[in-house]
């Protein structure tokens, strides 16, 4: 497996957890680093949240030592803001600072800000010369493929980018108008990667060790970040170092495995953000470990009804002694 370096940060190998909001929480980022991802992005910090020391911002920063090297990722429309923020932040624990350039959610969107920022070229150096020469960390892009169908611009916002300090960008290869619909448009990917000399990460549609394969081929990219392939699925990383190191794919996990990651990733949530919130965190989080079994629909709509750990613990008793059929 080939290992990446972004500015003075060395990855052991090139597979990148994605920045998700509501996802890449800590309890999260802790098993997909367990399985050998090569670097963990966190949920999406606001610059504005940490200028008017926004109480729900500081859980968003929380990192731990085992995770490393992790990268926080920062969204905002405003150099000046953005950058003394970095500023402020920098000596937290984290080794990457990456700015978001991709959300396609209208809430971010309508502020100007996330994929918003990539109709605005002169704004985009402006934020990413800004924060470079603010901080001593490394800072990355992430982008898309462009803001809709008539402005596809990923080559101009990658240069752009590198001419402004950034010591790598990610590439998402759909539009902020498809937000993560239909199929990724991995020769974009590619056509970044032909025009800049900083690393390129590709992102969208890798759901397999093959998709991994294929994208390299593909694209000739640097790295390779998975999003909703990881969701319910942190075995991703693993199974796809063994199939690049080996050749061999190795088998989905079974119910048993999936209901202990699930008891384990639940227990860390609780220990996180409390019992309520916790268990309301992992419904979702359940519902993807889950999709793929034999009547796991039914399983679900009984992970919804649960609201303690103890409660949650007893459902997966019954599944494993087959008072719930989901084989």
């Amino acid at each position: 497996m080939e290992t990446l370096r972004i500015g003075n940060v060395h990855l052991e190998n090139n597979l990148i957890l994605a920045p998700m909001a509501g996802v890449c929480d800590l309890p999260f980022r802790v098993l997909c680093k367990e399985q050998g991802a090569g670097l963990l992005c966190m949920e999406m910090v606001s610059a504005k949240g940490i200028y008017y020391n926004n109480k729900n911002t500081e859980i968003l920063l929380t990192t731990e030592p085992g995770e490393r090297p992790v990268s926080l990722q920062l969204f905002g429309a405003d150099a000046h803001i953005m950058s003394e923020m970095a500023k402020r932040i920098e000596e937290r624990p984290f080794d990457i600072l990456d700015i978001n350039m991709g959300c396609p959610v209208p809430k971010v969107v309508n502020n100007g800000e996330g994929s918003a920022l990539m109709k605005q070229p002169k704004l985009v150096y402006e934020i990413v010369s800004h924060i470079v020469k603010a901080i001593k960390k490394p800072v990355t892009v992430k982008i898309r493929k462009g803001f809709d169908d008539a402005h596809i611009n990923a080559v101009e916002i990658a240069k752009i980018v590198e001419e402004a300090g950034a010591a790598a960008v990610a590439v998402h290869g759909r539009t902020r108008e498809q937000y993560y619909s239909g199929k990724a448009d991995w020769d974009i990917i590619r056509q970044v990667k032909e025009a800049v000399s900083i690393p390129v990460i590709g992102n969208g549609d890798i759901l397999t060790a093959k998709d991994v394969q294929n994208m390299r081929q593909q694209t000739g990219c640097d790295g390779f970040m998975i999003g909703r392939g990881a969701q319910g699925n942190p075995w991703i990383f693993a199974q796809i170092l063994h199939y690049l190191n080996t050749g061999e794919q190795l088998p989905k996990p079974d119910i048993q495995e999936v209901a202990a990651m699930i008891l384990r990733h639940a227990r860390a949530q609780i220990a996180y953000k409390g019992e309520v919130m916790g268990i309301r965190e992992m419904r979702k989080h359940a519902a993807w470990y889950t999709s793929g079994y034999k009547n796991s629909a039914k399983l679900r709509g009984k992970i919804n009804e649960v609201e303690t750990y103890a409660q949650l613990e007893e459902l997966f008793a019954q599944t494993l002694h087959g008072q719930m059929d989901l084989e």
